[in-house]
């Protein structure tokens, strides 16, 4: 992996754990040489990361809507920012420049961005490994709802299992690493319910 995208809050959260993951993900990330392309902003634990990694002498790529860049919420110091015109181009190019996806904690727009990719990779429209980072956890219960759509028969299971979660860093990217797709012809051919 030369590049994991990372999907987390513009918020910093009501606890410093959270911020705390962030710091170890981007140390970690800056240690083993792996860039991070992330939403391009300098506040939250988006700030964070994009900060810790710099710092560590990492790459950092940022990818923000024009919208967004307007109300100066991008990071002026990133190794490349790219503007875009729109969310759907933001996350297009994101996921082209990222060879795996991480969700840290975050809200609406972190949970949209990793389902989003989390269908690609269902219907085969991409094969890259999809972690979520369940500090003290926080995505339990989405992982739950996850699991109760399997029940429900709306999710087959191995579609759920696209989903690595775990609740440390080093666990997280030890999955992602290990991670191997099916063959193309399985991913195309399948029944993605």
């Amino acid at each position: 992996m030369k590049r994991i995208c990372v999907f987390c809050g513009s918020s910093p959260g009501r606890r410093p754990e959270y911020r705390e993951a962030a710091v170890q993900m981007a140390k970690e990330l800056a240690r083993r040489g792996i860039g991070v392309v992330y939403g391009g902003g300098n506040v939250g634990l988006m700030g964070a990361l994009a900060d810790t990694v710099l710092a560590s002498r990492g790459e950092v790529i940022g990818v923000i809507p024009e919208q967004l860049m307007a109300r100066e919420v991008g990071h002026k110091g990133l190794t490349q920012l790219h503007v875009v015109g729109s969310m759907h181009e933001r996350k297009a190019l994101m996921a082209d420049l990222s060879d795996a996806f991480v969700a840290l904690p975050g809200g609406f727009g972190t949970f949209e961005e990793f389902c989003e990719v989390v269908t690609w990779a269902q219907l085969g429209i991409i094969a890259k490994p999809c972690g979520m980072l369940n500090t003290l956890g926080y995505y339990s219960r989405f992982l739950e709802m996850f699991d109760h759509a399997v029940e429900e028969q709306f999710l087959r299971p191995e579609n759920r299992a696209l989903v690595l979660a775990r609740d440390t860093v080093p666990e997280l990217l030890r999955a992602l690493e290990e991670w191997r797709p099916t063959r193309l012809d399985e991913w195309l051919t399948r029944d993605v319910r």
